[in-house]
């Protein structure tokens, strides 16, 4: 039996139910899950892959899952595209991306191997008809000894590819052998024969981490954007400490291959977030999935067999140099049992009859002008709840999931400055069972977490020590 007939009897055996899993995340069927991989069209259907250790709900030997939809949505899991059976990716299939092309569906990945006891990542090649995938003969197609000899062989992973006039182009997370974080890049004309061009970019202040990972380079809206998650991050008023995932603006010199960053600036503000990739949608969009998860506070589902979610794929747009993030609207397809509130008053704590749930799209608007704080509390009941508030004197958003039972969740508060203030502040809050990503004012911020509390705890209250003024929708979710 192949390494991959055994993931695939495996998770035969002991897929999770469905009802036990987040219903229009992507998880896994059983077992780990980590950064999105091969985020693409391919046959006019999005397909998308991740890190993936099937045997146990913790990290092990990194194999690719394969989940595919027609909305962004709905996701059929698919047999298991990748597994670490080869000397040249002995120690796992690490992370990559995917290209369609007149050949098939290409994916290209991290092998990683070890020789004479020293680690080695090289770029490797598989090419499938979007079910079944083969590594080719000539494996790494990017050995690391191509780059100069001040970039490091142990820290070079996760290629992202393109193609663009004619070439094929993929940028590789690395650092310099002194720990200077940066993104190399690649060209090609048939994605097996490739020639190294330059370091793309590199930590210009050495304050943006150890090692950037998972990059991804676009233009999007004109500009252009670097994105990194980089580790080892020194906390700032911009970054938590540790892992972040973050997005870099400047100008791109096509022929010396130089991006000169001027601004670096968080993704998401919440609490889980890595790893983002993005696609491009056949009508145009971009859109972005991340892991939503952390390696600095990893949470899991207590008595599961399986661990991790991906966030709800997003589309972005820039505003004034911002990055702006939304569900896809591919969302609001499933949506049903309308209740709203209109400028509605209370002081205190209040429950709304019908406003409640763990597969929701709420949104909130406060419409008052004078207020010192008001608090939304989700997934609640006597016992637990989610915490979202708004300290309007101080202008600092703060998610709280303190109360969610996790006694070893170190890093369970995150505060953030409100980017810009409005004469009203919106908020949408889509459930799904396990986790909540809060869009603020159409986009300008996100909040990410998980919390695994029993789902009897779906209980919903609005508080506020002063006289407020909110509308409220929702929808519940049904797929």
């Amino acid at each position: 039996m192949t390494q991959l007939e055994k993931a695939n009897q495996y998770i035969k055996e002991n897929k999770v139910d469905y009802k036990e899993r987040p219903a229009f995340h992507v998880s896994a069927p059983v077992g780990w899950i980590n950064d999105p991989n091969g985020f693409s069209i391919y046959q006019n259907t999005a397909h998308l892959f991740f890190q993936f250790y099937p045997y146990d709900s913790v990290w092990g030997p990194m194999h690719w899952g394969h989940v595919k939809s027609d909305d962004f949505i709905k996701w059929e899991d698919l047999p298991t595209a990748l597994a670490p059976d080869q000397s040249y990716d002995a120690e796992g299939c690490f992370s990559g991306s995917a290209i369609a092309t007149s050949e098939g569906h290409a994916l290209l990945y991290t092998g990683v191997m070890k020789k004479d006891n020293k680690v080695y990542q090289n770029q490797c090649l598989a090419i499938g008809d979007g079910l079944h995938y083969e590594k080719i003969d000539q494996n790494p197609v990017v050995d690391g000894a191509i780059m100069p000899k001040d970039c490091s062989r142990e820290d070079f992973r996760d290629p992202k590819v393109w193609q663009e006039d004619g070439l094929y182009y993929m940028v590789a997370g690395n650092r310099t052998n002194d720990h200077v974080a940066q993104v190399v890049l690649f060209s090609s004309h048939d994605l097996t024969h490739w020639q190294f061009e330059s370091v793309l970019a590199k930590d210009k202040q050495g304050n943006l981490g150890a090692v950037w990972e998972c990059p991804d380079f676009f233009k999007l809206d004109g500009e252009q954007i670097l994105i990194v998650s980089p580790q080892d991050m020194c906390e700032s008023d911009a970054f938590h400490n540790g892992n972040n995932a973050i997005y870099l603006t400047g100008t791109y010199d096509n022929k010396t291959h130089i991006f000169d960053y001027q601004q670096a600036r968080a993704i998401d503000d919440g609490i889980d977030f890595y790893a983002p990739q993005t696609l491009e949608a056949p009508d145009g969009r971009c859109i972005m999935v991340a892991w939503m998860q952390s390696w600095d506070n990893f949470i899991k589902p207590v008595h599961q067999k399986w661990a991790n979610m991906m966030t709800l794929p997003r589309e972005l747009s820039m505003k004034d140099g911002h990055l702006i993030q939304q569900p896809v609207r591919e969302l609001n397809q499933y949506h049903t049992n309308h209740v709203s509130y209109d400028h509605y008053h209370f002081t205190n704590e209040i429950t709304l009859p019908g406003i409640s749930g763990r597969m929701i799209d709420l949104t909130v608007t406060i419409h008052s002008q004078n207020y010192h704080e008001c608090t939304i509390s989700f997934a609640k009941n006597d016992k637990y709840h989610v915490d979202f508030s708004y300290n309007k004197y101080k202008n600092i958003l703060e998610l709280d999931r303190s109360h969610c039972g996790m006694i070893r969740d170190c890093v369970a508060i995150r505060r953030k400055k409100l980017r810009y203030v409005h004469d009203e502040l919106k908020m949408r809050i889509i459930l799904d069972r396990f986790s909540a990503e809060i869009f603020i004012n159409d986009g300008e911020q996100v909040f990410s977490t998980t919390f695994y509390t029993p789902l009897d705890a779906k209980d919903i209250t609005f508080s506020s020590p002063d006289d407020l003024i909110i509308s409220v929708d929702q929808y519940d979710i049904v797929l």
